[in-house]
């Protein structure tokens, strides 16, 4: 396991299921067995703010004496300390085999950060989080879960976590143009992704161009997926790493503790 470069994702990127797109900052890790790479993981920039993280890290939450200054040293703590798990594959003919949570503890380490987060809907389902010694709160209702279900309701009679169906019935309505253009606009005015930061900039071109199935799935995204939130916080912080570990590492002592480095 070592750092890989952009054209490792992209030879494992289409068995991911947000295949297309990369966070802020990516850095990019790669496992490899005979000169193949057969695992990819990205690490990106975190979100400024995360109500998860808030329940965790209770001095990053805002209060009620918010400042320019504290909101200032928050961003600029929160940069200096964290990174997330954004995108992480690994190919299908070497998965169930603790490949992939042993990975994800190497590159938790070997990042170099004091904390590392990920949010992923698959924890609820494969415990590989766990595994790796990252510690999750309990899954959370996206913060659009209401305004999201308000809308869904009022201009739908299909169920709204039904992706097909809801696409179906948009693409298939009478007043077509009117649902798209309203849907659009909800997705705009609600969306964290567009609303963020230099993202801003070209959001209505973004917007604009989306097709019914992009706006329906950006929709249901922010208004009915729930993620688990899950850290590590780096227990070799400060210490200078190998750049190059066999996976077989990760099985000389516990998952939070201390790396033996000449095992």
């Amino acid at each position: 396991m070592e750092r890989g470069t952009k054209a490792d994702w992209e030879l494992l990127h289409d068995l991911h299921y947000k295949a297309e797109g990369l966070p802020i900052g990516p850095q990019f890790w790669k496992l490899t067995l005979a000169g193949q790479t057969i695992g990819v993981l990205v690490v990106g920039m975190p979100k400024g703010m995360l109500k998860e993280r808030h329940l965790v890290f209770k001095k990053l939450a805002p209060g009620s004496g918010e400042t320019t200054l504290t909101n200032t040293n928050r961003y600029l703590y929160i940069n200096a300390n964290f990174r997330v798990v954004s995108r992480f594959v690994i190919d299908t003919m070497f998965r169930g085999i603790g490949a992939g949570y042993r990975m994800m503890n190497l590159v938790a380490r070997m990042d170099g950060h004091k904390f590392m987060e990920i949010q992923s809907s698959m924890s609820k389902f494969n415990a590989f989080g766990q595994k790796a010694g990252f510690r999750f709160v309990k899954p959370m209702n996206a913060n659009k879960f209401d305004a999201g279900m308000k809308f869904f309701r009022g201009n739908f009679e299909s169920t709204p976590q039904d992706f097909e169906a809801v696409v179906n019935e948009l693409e298939n309505s009478r007043r077509f143009e009117q649902l798209f253009a309203a849907c659009k606009e909800f997705y705009q005015k609600n969306s964290a992704t567009e609303n963020t930061g230099a993202a801003r900039d070209g959001a209505d071109a973004r917007v604009a161009a989306m097709s019914p199935r992009d706006v329906i799935k950006g929709i249901q995204q922010m208004s009915l997926a729930s993620p688990m939130y899950g850290v590590f916080q780096n227990p070799d912080l400060g210490r200078t790493m190998p750049e190059r570990l066999p996976l077989t590492a990760f099985d000389r002592q516990q998952p939070t503790a201390r790396l033996v480095l000449d095992g």
